[in-house]
């Protein structure tokens, strides 16, 4: 699933190219996509037409454009969804699951999913500018809402592993599996630490490290491992070729030298350095007898 830094490349192509304008109508195919706006394809598309976009917005890895009727369209990238902008001559693409044609004749704006676990809906806009279908998760780190001291006092409190705390999107949201990893490495932390046992300057360095490391991403258009994911012009980042951990089984540390290893967690891959980030020791109540 794309992480902050793929949403956000495609937040600001939609930006560039589709705020200001009015939708002067909506196709939308089949019930998958819209499985998400409990009234239907039919009811999104004839709630969308006529309304003007006034923003491209995000928060970790959910994205929404704002309409003027105080609604927000909310986009569920999943694993392999793509906001496409197309001229309206250009061939549909297989597997374009909806289509928004503009009053100014411009380019359309195409959803496109091959594995169709995206999709599409509605959702009324709170107070703070957040759809109330997203309140939910947490402010990201580059949120002006995002208070990193009451994240560190969070995650101190906890006895799970470190990298999970980094997952949970209703802690902080945005850092998926690939910029966990990469910030570990840089912060020299295995994943499987846990939070508790951590000092409170180790976690907010870890969180620094996960900020600048999304950032740097940002910057060459985000890690493309998939070739289904892309900008709003088709292009895919290339940020992969920076990583220093994920991804990087048997090659040599970038820090010092030794061979990077390969560990299951929580049902995904985590990739570190056995040297930098070397595994936790059990601690003492993990090895106390338990009475059956």
């Amino acid at each position: 699933m794309p992480e902050l830094p793929e949403v956000e490349v495609v937040r600001r192509g939609l930006a560039d190219h589709v705020v200001g304008r009015r939708i002067d109508r909506a196709q939308i195919t089949g019930l998958r996509v819209a499985r998400r706006h409990v009234a239907g394809p039919e009811d999104l598309a004839d709630r969308v037409r006529g309304t003007t976009v006034t923003a491209a917005a995000r928060r970790g890895k959910y994205l929404w454009l704002v309409l003027d009727a105080d609604e927000a369209l909310i986009i569920h990238l999943g694993m392999s969804g793509q906001m496409l902008v197309k001229p309206v001559d250009a061939p549909r693409e297989k597997h374009c699951h909806a289509v928004f044609d503009f009053a100014d004749d411009g380019p359309q704006l195409r959803f496109v999913d091959q594995r169709t676990f995206g999709g599409l809906a509605l959702s009324p806009l709170g107070r703070d500018g957040i759809p109330d279908a997203v309140t939910h998760i947490a402010p990201d780190p580059f949120e002006a809402a995002f208070d990193q001291p009451s994240v560190v006092r969070r995650m101190k409190l906890r006895e799970s592993a470190v990298k999970r705390a980094l997952l949970d999107q209703s802690l902080v949201s945005g850092i998926g599996n690939i910029y966990a990893d990469e910030a570990l490495w840089r912060a020299k932390v295995h994943g499987e630490r846990v939070c508790a046992t951590l000092t409170k300057p180790m976690l907010g360095r870890v969180l620094d490290h996960a900020r600048q490391v999304m950032a740097e991403a940002l910057e060459q258009g985000g890690t493309s491992f998939d070739t289904l994911y892309v900008n709003v012009n088709g292009a895919g980042g290339y940020f992969d070729r920076s990583l220093h951990a994920y991804g990087r089984e048997g090659t040599a540390c970038d820090r010092c030298g030794a061979q990077m290893r390969r560990e299951q967690f929580m049902n995904r891959s985590s990739f570190s350095c056995p040297v930098c980030q070397p595994r936790p020791r059990p601690r003492r109540d993990d090895l106390a007898p338990r009475l059956s």
